[in-house]
């Protein structure tokens, strides 16, 4: 596998290798001794999945007091995915990153904890599979607002489908706490 680090420390862009031929492909998606030596540390304790329509953006979204490290991948369609760094003594506080991801490349992004995370859906539908490193706690949940000005988060879509909450969620400035 290719590790690449991106501009904001700790966030990583992996590229498994695909062992494939006409029958197919075979990809090992998760190994905790590869991917701890990669810097990559566990242990991840929940799964999830979503499934969202063409133009649903979901995020910025963090857990305040229990944050999550992320390991994220497409595995059906394409989405445009975005990490927030929210670590207020890091030097790249409030600085983001994006990547396009999509199923067919099987590339994966890795957040650390004490990120946002975002993504918006550029085919008809995408699934969308993340492991995160603590669990999850609806009671501490945190969001910025998705098209802040502070961020300035260059999404490629200009009108998306928002949930209530994502639509009215708090600019940067306005966040009384950000992440442990």
């Amino acid at each position: 596998m290719k590790v690449i680090p991106t501009a904001i420390p700790g966030v990583l862009i992996i590229e498994p290798k695909v062992f494939g031929d006409s029958r197919g492909f075979f990809l090992e998606t998760f190994h905790t001794l590869r991917y701890t030596e990669a810097g990559i540390p566990g242990p991840f304790v929940q799964d999830n999945h979503s499934c969202s329509a063409k133009g649903v953006l979901r995020g910025l979204h963090f857990q305040k007091q229990f944050p999550q490290g992320k390991l994220v991948q497409v595995t059906s369609g394409t989405v445009f995915d975005v990490a927030v760094d929210l670590r207020k003594h890091s030097p790249t506080f409030g600085q983001w990153v994006g990547i396009t991801l999509h199923a067919a490349e099987h590339k994966q992004f890795y957040l650390p904890p004490g990120l946002a995370h975002g993504f918006c859906v550029l085919s008809e539908t995408a699934d969308f599979h993340y492991k995160c490193t603590n669990y999850y706690h609806p009671e501490d949940e945190g969001s910025v607002r998705w098209n802040d000005p502070e961020l300035n988060i260059q999404w490629p879509l200009a009108n998306p489908l928002l949930s209530a909450k994502d639509a009215n969620a708090p600019w940067l400035k306005d966040l009384s706490d950000t992440v442990k």
